[in-house]
């Protein structure tokens, strides 16, 4: 965490150290949910360790995974969490996972004592927003074929550790489509 934060060169030494003081360990247990839809997002968290998958309902109720998170790098129900709401979004562990969160409270806390600490956030605010935008855009623009070659080349170790029909939907595509892709590419 300490690495993560200091690579944005944004916060001081001290409040790095301050913010580390304030995390609390947490395990997900694969299958389990680190949050569903309706509840209210009262933390973020860090992943240490583990993947989650973050998905909704569809209008047919079919399960839609739109984001994998993996270590070094933060978990939340971001829009329930900004605005305090509750979320249409369920967060479930695909492995186990071993976390670092900070409440709501506490950030608030944070934004009001440091101006480093409102910089550091718009930071991380404006990259979520980015690679949403790139998802968006991927999955609008780019064939099924060429949004699994990406996952294939960035996040390889992703294909070893997440059930197919997940990457599918991820995919935004049947699993039977992806089985083609798959042979497809191994030819």
């Amino acid at each position: 965490m300490k690495e993560f934060l200091q690579s944005f060169e944004i916060l001081t030494s001290d409040e790095i150290e301050s913010f580390i003081s304030l995390l609390r360990p947490k395990t997900v247990n694969k299958g389990s949910y680190y949050i569903k839809a309706g509840q209210v997002a009262k933390e973020v968290s860090f992943i240490q360790s583990g993947i989650a998958r973050s998905f909704y309902y569809s209008s047919t109720s079919e399960e839609v995974t739109y984001c994998f998170r993996s270590e070094n790098s933060f978990l939340a129900a971001y829009s329930s969490f900004i605005s305090q709401t509750p979320t249409s979004e369920n967060i479930q562990a695909l492995t186990d996972l071993k976390l670092l969160s900070v409440s709501w409270q506490e950030v608030k806390r944070l934004e009001a004592t440091s101006p480093n600490w409102l910089r550091m956030l718009k930071h991380l605010t404006e990259l979520e927003y980015i690679d949403m935008e790139a998802r968006i855009f991927q999955l609008q623009r780019e064939t099924a074929e060429k949004r699994y070659q990406d996952l294939l080349n960035n996040q390889p170790e992703y294909l070893n550790m997440i059930p197919l029909n997940y990457i599918a939907s991820y995919l935004g595509i049947t699993q039977r489509h992806l089985s083609r892709i798959r042979k497809g590419i191994s030819n």
